[in-house]
């Protein structure tokens, strides 16, 4: 049923009252879990309750993951909402960045972020509201269902929310921005819209996309007029920096870690969208003059990067036995992969490709495990291991590879233990110095998984891609490796290979049994399976080869395969 809008401006009312009151109550603690997992988030709070305070919410363009740069300093990703504290007059007033990574002007609200920061909003305060970037998403989906309606209108629609399995009503974009205005000026707080910074993304013409007129910014803008409060256009204004500085500077903006980034920027890009900010609000007297610092005050400190060791371990190679068929004239299924394929009982740990072979005919197909604990696709190839593999490989082979565990972390940093591989599928190459002065060209984790494929069809085997088993405390909630899924998926339909979401075939098998068996499966916090999980999970790509096209190990698979069904 649709509310009209006289109904739902009494609705917001009313709602306004209610979190005014509770606003008085005491709140659960200011933590939120990130929506990709479980990553947990401490947000900040005013620093001088009896001070008026400048909030900002928003998604991760204005405060990104746990607001730390990924720990590579000026080269980290960073939300416009930490370099702003800078300008304001720490004596005069309280900036407070409360925006979340990930989040929506839909979720931000369903996910009791708003209610948390209510408590610390006030009379007299000043709010700044930037969303769009994730309202684009999915309304309904079991990876995120963070989208809302396109557009400022009344319209809704009612979900079964396939993340919480609650009913849920959802709106529109301009109807979430009503409703943080109407809460923030029942409270006597001063509501800012800012529209959402613009993508590194240029048209034909050489110029910075906007998001104006039928988009995120113009309705945004729309809804602040309509509603008679100032609004900050950081897309266009943004957008004509970029257009005055040139592609080459624009790219300095963002992450050189990560070619393919659009969205978030890096320290610098971060500045230059803070000084905009600062600038917008200074020339439309959004917030009193005095709490902003001059110019000569104003004093910046560079994040200094603080490389955390990769903790995850690279196997000693002269400790692994090395595979082969047991019988030539058999055809074989090799299997690629890291410790979470094959961990050989270090520390209790056991991967699937260890616990397979009892699902197959052995009498029928050699089962040959070339996976290696702490290998990326990156190191994989640049290790020789590939090659040992297609020593081995002949026409009528099966090829298995699962990577992505250890393809995260930062190209050319040692604590990533020189294992990364670049982000994407694009043939972008990274140079990583060595020690002994030469340099590695280091490949898009999707180069890796296409040169795989190519090699292996080359010599007439059919190729499998699966994306990684998921964490012990990412499968209940969120899309763990959405990222390598996706790129796995890409490449294995361009290369003529066959892809299995092994990800969500594993979250979907430990959602059937339960929080307390899933929890028994592991060997260590979160990682890495036992002999029991290594099992259940073995069971999990025996499914997901029962449904590819064709079914082309139905003639291979043992009674014990059947018996798992």
């Amino acid at each position: 049923m649709t509310l009209s809008r006289r109904t739902r401006w009494i609705f917001a009312g009313l709602l306004a009252c209610w979190t005014a009151v509770q606003a008085q109550a005491p709140l659960p603690a200011a933590v939120n879990t990130d929506p990709l997992g479980a990553l947990k988030i401490v947000l900040p709070e005013p620093a001088n309750p009896a001070l008026p305070t400048v909030m900002l919410i928003g998604d991760s363009t204005v405060r990104n993951g746990r607001d730390d740069g990924q720990n590579l300093g000026v080269e980290g990703q960073w939300g416009w909402g930490t370099p702003i504290a800078a300008y304001f007059d720490a004596s005069k007033v309280n900036l407070v960045n409360r925006a979340i990574g990930g989040l929506s002007s839909r979720t931000y609200i369903s996910g009791t972020h708003w209610q948390r920061t209510v408590a610390h909003l006030k009379r007299g305060d000043t709010l700044l509201i930037q969303f769009g970037h994730n309202d684009s998403s999915a309304i309904n989906d079991n990876s995120r269902a963070r989208g809302t309606i396109k557009g400022i209108g009344e319209e809704s629609q009612d979900i079964v929310n396939q993340l919480t399995g609650q009913a849920e009503t959802v709106h529109s974009y301009g109807w979430y921005l009503r409703f943080y205005i109407a809460q923030a000026k029942a409270m006597g707080v001063k509501p800012v819209i800012v529209s959402p910074v613009p993508r590194k993304r240029w048209d034909e013409a050489g110029k910075i996309g906007r998001s104006s007129g039928n988009g995120y910014a113009g309705w945004a803008a729309e809804v602040a007029k309509q509603e008679g409060v100032p609004f900050i256009d950081l897309n266009e204004l943004v957008a004509q920096r970029y257009d005055a500085m040139g592609r080459e500077a624009v790219m300095s903006l963002f992450p050189r870690v990560t070619p393919d980034e659009s969205v978030h920027t890096n320290w610098a890009g971060a500045l230059l969208n803070a000084q905009i900010v600062v600038a917008s609000l200074q020339q439309q007297k959004a917030v009193p003059a005095e709490y902003i610092l001059a110019a000569d005050k104003v004093k910046l400190v560079l994040p200094v990067a603080k490389p955390k060791e990769d903790d995850r371990p690279v196997v000693d190679a002269v400790r692994v036995s090395k595979e082969a068929p047991m019988n030539a004239q058999l055809p074989s299924l090799f299997i690629v992969g890291d410790s979470t394929v094959r961990s050989g009982g270090q520390n209790g740990a056991y991967g699937w490709g260890e616990r397979i072979a009892p699902f197959f005919d052995t009498a029928k197909i050699n089962i040959v495990n070339h996976a290696i604990g702490g290998r990326s696709s990156r190191t994989f190839l640049t290790e020789g291991r590939w090659a040992s593999v297609m020593a081995q490989l002949k026409a009528g082979d099966f090829v298995l590879i699962q990577f992505g565990h250890n393809d995260g972390g930062r190209i050319g940093d040692p604590a990533s233990k020189r294992r990364a591989s670049g982000p994407g599928i694009g043939d972008e190459v990274v140079d990583d110095p060595k020690p002994d002065g030469t340099s590695e060209q280091v490949h898009t984790f999707g180069w890796y998984m296409a040169r795989y494929i190519a090699d292996a069809r080359a010599k007439g085997a059919t190729v499998v891609v699966l994306s990684p088993i998921p964490h012990k405390d990412k499968w209940q909630q969120g899309r763990d490796f959405e990222n390598f899924a996706q790129w796995g998926e890409q490449v294995a339909k361009a290369g003529g290979a066959q892809f299995i979401d092994l990800t969500l075939l594993v979250a979907a098998g430990y959602k059937g049994i339960g929080e307390e068996k899933v929890n028994a499966f592991f060997s260590d916090a979160r990682t890495h399976t036992n002999e029991a999980g290594a099992v259940f999970n073995a069971a999990r790509v025996v499914d997901g080869l029962r449904l590819l096209p064709g079914n082309p190990f139905a003639a291979y698979l043992s009674g014990a395969a059947d018996a798992q069904r």
